[in-house]
């Protein structure tokens, strides 16, 4: 078998989920679905995902482990004004920083509350108490940059790493959605579909993953490029037990390794079904 070496590869790119409502079960997360879907539109993939409770400790230490990983991670949750919004102050501290209220995100709330007051046709106060505590919305890090929220303008932020960086959103899909769609387009554009992956499977009949394991390994060891998968299955509807066994990477190497992969499978005595391609 021919090696084929792995170009160099971009950032991981992570996801976190932040609030007890999630792990409670109070709400179903939406974001992991939609952001996978938004990186394939790009040519792009999840590398993690993360879920942790509004505990101000578990945070900071999924955070510090974020900055320091070098990778793109998307942050969803935790960063309004309310007593159980620990996310902004978990950033600061993951960072070493203070934090400080940020003179655009600051500019934007307060129009934002100009709007407000606009549409219930009451006169704007921006000494009032209330209007004065929304303003801890826009209290990042020192340094932070801000990403644009076309919901409703309360800004989201962000912190620049060694090669990515961490990017705080709110927890509503219907802002966090298009916040990572810019983050995406104007931050990373250049990635997009620079890592284009493709799947290539076939599903295997009467075979045991314990057997097919020197062959999955021999194929990531030739072709480093590539991952081999295997999604055993006990009840298809289709198919009954099963395995799907197949390769992933970039294209290319996946037009190495598959071909190498079905050889392989020869030596066993299983039966082969039909082959599946996803990209």
């Amino acid at each position: 078998m021919a090696s084929n070496s792995p170009v160099s590869a971009p950032p991981g790119i992570g996801l976190i989920i932040i609030g007890d409502e999630i792990l409670s079960g109070k709400r179903a997360d939406k974001h992991l679905a939609q952001v996978i879907e938004l990186l394939k539109a790009r040519g792009l993939q999840l590398a993690y995902a993360d879920y942790v409770g509004d505990s101000p400790a578990r945070i900071t230490a999924t955070l510090k482990r974020a900055f320091a990983s070098g990778d793109i991670v998307f942050s969803c949750g935790g960063i309004g004004a309310t007593p159980d919004d620990h996310t902004r102050q978990c950033a600061a501290r993951a960072l070493g920083l203070d934090l400080a209220l940020h003179p655009q995100a600051e500019a934007l709330i307060r129009e934002r509350m100009q709007d407000v007051a606009k549409e219930q046709g009451i006169l704007y106060e921006p000494d009032r108490p209330d209007n004065i505590h929304r303003l801890n919305m826009g209290m990042f890090p020192r340094g932070a940059q801000i990403i644009p929220n076309p919901f409703n303008k309360i800004p989201g932020f962000f912190c620049n790493g060694e090669r990515g960086g961490v990017y705080f959103l709110p927890g509503f899909p219907v802002m966090a959605w298009p916040m990572i769609e810019w983050v995406l387009d104007t931050i990373y554009a250049q990635l997009h579909h620079r890592a284009a992956w493709i799947e290539r499977s076939v599903i295997v009949f009467g075979a045991m993953e314990a057997t097919l394991t020197p062959l999955m390994q021999d194929i990531e060891r030739v072709y480093p490029g590539v991952k081999v998968f295997s999604l055993p299955s006990v009840d298809h509807p289709q198919f009954g037990r099963h395995i799907e066994l197949g390769v992933k990477g970039q294209p290319d190497s996946v037009a190495l390794a598959y071909p190498a992969l079905l050889a392989g499978l020869q030596a066993f005595d299983a039966r082969l079904g039909p082959e599946v391609v996803q990209s």
